[in-house]
């Protein structure tokens, strides 16, 4: 693609709109494609290729960061991922308060125990 065209040159390739020069440009591809000199990449190439731009753009930290945010503000809006997150994390913790697989479990032990739900709720607010 064309740089930023020089104004102090009226001629040539430069001074022609970019239209023009990417018209230009495709021609010639075409042309070294049909002569069989045109480049064209391997897999490992291209590999290669995305490995040394992604370096570079890693680099910009604000870039980074930018596209951190928005890929985490478009993640929460999927409440069910966000909820198995939540679970995940409780469980690292070993609080066992976000693990939410488990709850039919401890309501039927709590049963063989003989403890209810209500029983369970007034504890619960007398301690407040």
């Amino acid at each position: 693609m064309a740089q930023q065209q020089n104004q102090s040159s009226s001629r040539g390739f430069a001074a022609m709109d970019q239209k023009q020069q990417r018209a230009i440009a495709s021609m010639g591809g075409k042309a070294a494609h049909q002569k069989g000199t045109a480049h064209e990449f391997s897999s490992e190439e291209a590999r290669a290729a995305g490995r040394k731009g992604g370096a570079a753009v890693s680099q910009n930290r604000e870039h980074m960061a930018a596209i951190g945010r928005k890929g985490g503000a478009a993640v929460s809006q999927n409440r069910s991922h966000m909820a198995q997150i939540g679970r995940k994390g409780g469980e690292a913790r070993g609080d066992g308060s976000s693990n939410l697989q488990n709850q039919p479990e401890r309501e039927e032990e709590q049963r063989e125990r003989g403890d209810s739900h209500e029983q369970h709720a007034s504890a619960g607010q007398q301690s407040h």
